[in-house]
Order: structure tokens, then C-alpha cells, then sequence
């Protein structure tokens, strides 16, 4: 692996240096693969470098890399010593470089990647990830989707870098639009029909009650009054909601099911109801609490105490707002949980909220604010289907599977597959992820069918196909594969593909620092781009036994890295398509 190979560098330039190898170690990075020649495999930026043993800070004036270049000579490990840009650059020998990344992956399988020098100053503890969060009697609304893969995405990565995960869905359960609900089930609701499709009449309820409210001003009233009813413990009001409650999770557990998505904590707003109030009498009795005119209470956030910023924390009739159950739902998870850090995945429309709330348990003295990150994400325009404008996320989920179903049925190449709805859907599902992956989160994007389900080209469908032409040729084989001569894999797209997994590590690290999986996707496409160079290239079929079996072990350990990263994002590897 990179890091038993960076090891060994930085040893050699820590001796010159007078450094201590792990000064030196975290500054040595691995290069690119060059698609049209071959290049090094790993550079060392001079300037980055800490100061020597000395005292003296190593600059582009007193130590150039030309001149520490100069001092250093190659060894049993290293085959050439060059310079480029203010770096010096490292290529290993061939055949060391195959054995070495060949048996580490081997060696970790999935974990490959993740015993890294780079990765072993990483601050672990136990992590709360809220994401998804959708608000129950509403059927799950496309708009859900990016939070929910995300932190799906966010909360695989934190525990494969060895965090303990806590995955908790937040409902939203309360609130002004749930009295609404309430009164209107009252007028216009249908239990035969809750029965039968209950999101769904929960839905056609929620929109025919909004549309009298804008015309009937005591639909409103009613609305308020069932909040004040739940708020106050009714238990006729309570036995509704908690019945609304329940067919939602039942109902949202389904679509979950398929995305392939678990959590350890549902949570919701309504768990703080009356905790929130406790918050109230906590941020009054620290004078934090300031009555408006109109009966509201804020908190002020400006510098200089005279409201030019502030954040409203209970209505004029003594309710809690969104912001102050989410206060109380960081207190009480301190108490629960005693967490190292909590994760919020939302939209960029509630950045201001979380900016206040963090700003709130702050002066509240509560330092696990200063550990609460919000990842905000950007919307998705365009992506609709043939149900309408309206888009729920099961008919997406439907629509990129029977237009996969569709495209495998009409290609050439396509196996008998025992369930090829099964199938579809996993591949679907890998074009909406890695559609949705590749850009910025925090920037709105145009969903394209035709251009997510492309075969060829940086998509999901593309990953999906190359995990299983890797799958695919281990049928070509029947016996244990050990015992592999590595010699026999020192062609140029061998050698390519493994500088490429060289790089993993420092992908890894690089995708932590701002949970940007944009940097796992690119790294992932262009390993299966470079596989299929490979695999054009290197022919099992036609070999001797020497070097199909080299070939085999090859491919097979590239399939494991492909796989964990797939992994990762939350795509499920298909065995065939």
C-alpha cells in the first residue's frame, strides 16, 4: 500500500534532513496517472516541509528541490529521483510497486485504504449524523432524496475510518402544518382510504385543506387550535398524530428498504414539546430571553446587544418554534449520548437556522456546539417522471428502474439474470447516487434521465458494468489464488491501475475534509476507465496458467477496492447485468 511505500521514502529524506520521518511523511503525496505516458508515482513539495532539526525553516531560497534532489540516491525501493515544479518526485521499482499494493490489498480487503499513515491522526469518537428527515403524513417528496443519500454517504465514511455511528432521522412530527393536517382530516379525511394507500390520502387531505385555508379563515383557527389541543396532551389530538405517525414510518421504512438505508434513532420534533419549554425557563433564568411587543420571546445574537440580529424562540402564545426543540434535542442528546460531534444534512435553506442555533448553545455554555457542522446541499431541478410534476422519490425510484429494465432489454451484452427488477433497481439507483455525487453539494443541479443512465461515460451505469465484468471473470477460475508470481504483471495499464490505487488513501482523507463525495466518484470512475484499458489489454483466456492466475488475482483485488468504495456511497455492486 501507499503507505508502507511513503514510509520508505520519507525515511530516506528524514535522514538527509535531519527530520523526523513523521514530519515528512504526511507532506509526500502520490501523482496522478498520466493517460498518456507513464509518470512517478509520488512527489514531495520542499516548502511544505516543517523546520529541520535546525530551527530553520527549508524555503524555495535556502533549500530548492534541485539541491535536496542532489542528496538523494536511489535504493532497492526507489528507481529514479526527479524534480518538477518545486517538488521532488519519486517513481518506485515496477516490480516492487505490483507486489506491495497487490498484497496489502490482499492482506485488508475491504479495509484497504484505511490502515494509513494519513489517516492515523484522525480525531475518533462517537458521531451523530441526523439526515433525511422527512415530515410524517406527507409521502416521501424527491426533495428528501439528496439528504438522505448524503448522510447515508457521510455516516459510511465515518464509521469506516472507525467512528462509532449513530444514523437518527429527525421526523418532523410537529408544528403549524401538522395542526393543519389534523383539522383538516377532520372535515375531509377517509379512513378506508387511510387504510388503503395512507400517505397518499394524507397527502390529498394536506393539499385540499391548504387550499380552503387560503379562502376559509376558520380553517386556520382550526389548525391553531389542534397544535394548542397536541401541545396541551389532548389525547383524542395525540391518538391522531401518533396514528399518522406510525403510517408514516411504516410507509417510509419501505422506500428506505430500498435505497438501502438504515437508521438507529427515529427521532422528531415532538419528542421536545414539552422539553422545550425547560429550554425557555433555561434561556430566561440566564437572561437570555427578551419579550417582544407582540408577545414573541427572542434570543439576540448581535455583537452589540441592540437586536440587529436576533432568533425567535416561542410564539405569542407561549409555543415552541422549530428552533427551540431543536436546542432542546442538542441538550438532550449530550445527556444520551455524550457525542464527540453531530452532523445536520440539509438543504442550504436552513444555513441561517443552524447558524443561530449553534450561535444560541454557545453562549448557553454548551461547548458540543462547537462540534455541530452543518452539510448543506443545493436542489435538483428537473428530475421528473411520467406520474407528474409532483415528484415523490418511490416514483423516481420506479421510473430510473423500469427505464433500466428497458435499456437491458434492448442490449446486446446482457445476461440471463435470476431477478433483473432486483438488478435494475441497484443500477438505477447507482445512476441517481453518482448523477447526484458528482458535482459541489451545496450547488443546485439539472437532473438528466438520458444522461444518469448512459452506459458509457462517468456514470453509475458505467460503475455498475465495470464491478461486474470484474465479478464476471472470476468464473473463469475455480481454484484459491495464492502463491501469484507478481512478475507477470508489469504491463503499462497493470501498472497504471495500481498507481491509481496507490492513491486511496489520500482520496479518503481529501473526501473527510469537507464530506465533499464528489472526490470518491471521480476517484472511482477513472479506476474503472483505467480497468478497462486493462482488461482490453490483459487477456485471461489464451494464457498460460502462470499468468491467467496473476491476471485473475489482479482483477480480482481491483474488484475489492471498486466494490468498498461503491460502498461507501451507498451503491449496492452488481454481480451481473
Amino acid at each position: 500500500m501507499a503507505c508502507r511505500l511513503r514510509r520508505a521514502i520519507a525515511d530516506k529524506v528524514s535522514q538527509v534532513l535531519g527530520l523526523p520521518s513523521d514530519n515528512v511523511v504526511q507532506h509526500i503525496r502520490t501523482i496522478p496517472v498520466h493517460r498518456k505516458h507513464e509518470s512517478p508515482d509520488f512527489q514531495l513539495f520542499v516548502n511544505s516541509l516543517p523546520a529541520d532539526g535546525s530551527g530553520c525553516t527549508i524555503s524555495r531560497h535556502e533549500a530548492k528541490a534541485e539541491k535536496l534532489a542532489a542528496k538523494l540516491v536511489c535504493d532497492s525501493v526507489i528507481s529514479e529521483i526527479g524534480t518538477a515544479k518545486g517538488s521532488i518526485t519519486f517513481k518506485i521499482k515496477r516490480d516492487l510497486l505490483v507486489k506491495t499494493v497487490l498484497q496489502q490489498i490482499n492482506q485488508d480487503g475491504p479495509r484497504y485504504g484505511f490502515n494509513s499513515d494519513l489517516l492515523s491522526g484522525l480525531r475518533r469518537g462517537r458521531t451523530i449524523v441526523e439526515f433525511s428527515s422527512p415530515n410524517i403524513a406527507k409521502r416521501f417528496h424527491v426533495g428528501h432524496l439528496r439528504s438522505t443519500i448524503i448522510g447515508n454517504f457521510i455516516a459510511n465514511l465515518k464509521q469506516a475510518v472507525g467512528n462509532e455511528v449513530i444514523r437518527m432521522n429527525y421526523l418532523g412530527d410537529w408544528g403549524l402544518q401538522f395542526g393543519l393536517l389534523g383539522a383538516g382530516f377532520n372535515k375531509f379525511g377517509c379512513e378506508e382510504k387511510l387504510k388503503a394507500n395512507p400517505l397518499q390520502h394524507l397527502f390529498e387531505v394536506y393539499v385540499k385543506v391548504n387550499e380552503k385555508a387560503e379562502e376559509d379563515g376558520d380553517i386556520k383557527l382550526s389548525a391553531q387550535e389542534f397544535m394548542l389541543k397536541l401541545e396541551r396532551g389532548d389525547p383524542q389530538a395525540l391518538s391522531l398524530w401518533q396514528h399518522f405517525r406510525d403510517l408514516s414510518i411504516q410507509e417510509y421504512a419501505k422506500v428506505y428498504e430500498r435505497l438501502g438505508v438504515h437508521f438507529d434513532d427515529y427521532s422528531g420534533e415532538s419528542f421536545y414539546r414539552e422539553k422545550s419549554q425547560a429550554v425557555l425557563k433555561l434561556l430566561k433564568d440566564k437572561g437570555m430571553l427578551r419579550k417582544m411587543d407582540k408577545g414573541t420571546a427572542v434570543v439576540d445574537l448581535s455583537e452589540e446587544g441592540d437586536l440587529s440580529s436576533f432568533a425567535t424562540v416561542m410564539r405569542s402564545d407561549g409555543t415552541s418554534l422549530y428552533i427551540t426543540r431543536d436546542i432542546a434535542a442538542v441538550i438532550d442528546r449530550i445527556g444520551k449520548y455524550n457525542f464527540d460531534e453531530m452532523i445536520y444534512v440539509t438543504d442550504k435553506s436552513q444555513q441561517t437556522h443552524f447558524q443561530q442555533l449553534f450561535k444560541i448553545l454557545k453562549r448557553m455554555g454548551y461547548n458540543h456546539g462547537e462540534c455541530c457542522h452543518h452539510i448543506p446541499f443545493g436542489l435538483v431541478r428537473g428530475m421528473k417522471t411520467r406520474r407528474g410534476n409532483v415528484v415523490f422519490l418511490e416514483d423516481v425510484l420506479d421510473e430510473a428502474r423500469s427505464r433500466m429494465l428497458k435499456n437491458m432489454a434492448t442490449t446486446d451484452t446482457s445476461k440471463q439474470l435470476e431477478d433483473p427488477s432486483d438488478t435494475a433497481e441497484q443500477i438505477g439507483l447507482a445512476a441517481l447516487i453518482v448523477q447526484d455525487f458528482k458535482g459541489q453539494l451545496s450547488s443546485d443541479y439539472n437532473f438528466d434521465w438520458d444522461k444518469a443512465l448512459q452506459s458509457s461515460g462517468d456514470t453509475g451505469v458505467f460503475m455498475q458494468y465495470s464491478h461486474a465484468r470484474l465479478h464476471s471473470l472470476q468464473a473463469l477460475n475455480s481454484q484459491e489464488l495464492k502463491d501469484i508470481d507478481t512478475s507477470y504483471l508489469q504491463e503499462a495499464s497493470a501498472v497504471a491501475v495500481l498507481q491509481h490505487l496507490l492513491r486511496y488513501d489520500e482520496v479518503i482523507q481529501k473526501t473527510l475534509e469537507d464530506y465533499q463525495p464528489r472526490y470518491l466518484v471521480a476517484y472511482l470512475i477513472t479506476l474503472c476507465h483505467l480497468v478497462s484499458v486493462a482488461h482490453r489489454t490483459l487477456y485471461v483466456k489464451g494464457s498460460s496458467p502462470e499468468v491467467a492466475h496473476a491476471r485473475l488475482f489482479f482483477f480480482n483485488n481491483v474488484r475489492m477496492v471498486l466494490s468498498s468504495g461503491m460502498k461507501l456511497l451507498g451503491i449496492t455492486p452488481v454481480a451481473n447485468m
